[in-house]
């Protein structure tokens, strides 16, 4: 009897398969897709509804090898097994995975395809070394602010005591060089420390967040940034910190503006600076160790030279900058706000594409 996933699929078994945290898929003999299981749909980023009948390539591209394994099982009813294949989807995202196909019926052959991402290893140990690099740099930051404010506190203190001995206007100029030297390290260190105010818990949408800092960034740029939106409409609302969400956000847009417009003193000058504004659900979701039902993904995308692989792995410290302008706090105060509703914020780049990648849980728990 054939096996039908689409059509004919036992509701007992098709319960069973969408319940797997495995990625399965079912192609028939032309390998077209038959099934898809919620774990395959999650990680093609697509829909049973949307792929079902569509040839196997025109959701996976570059996919030469996979093709080839699949045909040949289909033709000798083997089954075969790859290891770390990559494919590279519709969407722009590539995978890493481990997958065996085996022949599940006789006539016609269709087959069963099981995918192990092990990308999902990687960005899991990736997100463990940004969750210790933040608790790290939170650490050294509060011992050193506290080794830096004592001593800041009696100079200050030294200096307006001396400025009231002092007869000469001249020489109380130079006292008050010392009081607002003092006060502006003050303030870097505080800065450092990040948000130290309580979250002002509010239904929050990310579209209006979004919104909020495309509007600010096309009045900075005065319009010579494109700004592109690529939104999920069926994102729901979510409990959280609207204004330093907006900073949080903010803080990654305004880097991506400058790296933007760096390609003007590139050989890429001919290319307009563009920032690309994605949202994105994401079921079954872990981050860090928590596993989340449903999250947010956030992708704010430049098309600037990209970032230093050197400088990549660090670039959430605090003073961490690749300008000669920056401050090196902007990204490490966002990674803190994040943090704060339990998120955590990532970073891809390449010459010619950057993405910072934000993922909000969904859940109403703060």
């Amino acid at each position: 009897m054939s096996f039908r996933p689409s059509t004919t699929l036992n509701a007992g078994y098709k319960s069973i398969l969408d319940s797997l945290t495995t990625a399965v898929l079912v192609l028939g003999d032309d390998l077209t897709i038959r099934y898809l299981n919620p774990a395959a749909e999650n990680l093609f980023e697509t829909s049973l509804m949307r792929t079902q009948g569509t040839p196997l390539h025109d959701v996976l591209i570059d996919s030469e090898n996979a093709l080839r394994t699949l045909h040949a099982a289909a033709k000798n009813g083997q089954s075969y097994t790859r290891r770390e294949a990559e494919f590279a989807l519709l969407t722009g995202s590539r995978l890493m995975v481990d997958y065996s196909v085996s022949p599940i019926s006789i006539d016609p052959i269709e087959l069963l395809v099981e995918l192990h991402p092990i990308d999902r290893q990687l960005r899991i140990s990736r997100e463990e070394d940004i969750i210790s690099q933040q608790e790290a740099s939170r650490i050294l930051v509060r011992g050193m602010a506290h080794e830096i404010k004592n001593p800041l506190g009696g100079i200050r203190g030294a200096a307006q005591l001396l400025a009231r001995e002092l007869d000469s206007d001249g020489q109380r100029e130079y006292t008050q060089v010392i009081i607002n030297e003092a006060d502006r390290l003050r303030s870097l260190v505080d800065r450092m420390l990040g948000p130290n105010k309580a979250l002002k818990i509010t239904p929050t949408n990310i579209h209006e967040i979004l919104e909020r800092v495309r509007t600010l960034i096309e009045a900075e740029s005065r319009g010579k940034v494109q700004l592109l939106r690529d939104y999920d409409p069926s994102i729901p609302e979510f409990s959280g910190d609207k204004e330093q969400l907006i900073q949080a956000v903010l803080n990654i847009a305004r880097n991506a503006m400058e790296a933007a417009f760096e390609n003007e003193n590139t050989a890429d000058a001919g290319t307009a600076p563009t920032i690309t504004f994605r949202t994105r659900t994401l079921r079954q979701f872990t981050i860090g160790h928590q596993r989340h039902r449903l999250v947010c993904r956030i992708d704010i995308i430049d098309n600037g030279p990209g970032i230093p692989a050197d400088l990549l792995q660090n670039v959430f410290y605090p003073m961490i900058s690749g300008r000669a302008s920056g401050t090196g706090l902007g990204l490490s105060i966002t990674q803190s706000i994040i943090g704060q509703h339990r998120g955590l914020v990532e970073c891809e780049s390449e010459p010619g594409k950057t993405d910072f990648i934000i993922f909000l849980p969904l859940e109403d728990t703060l």
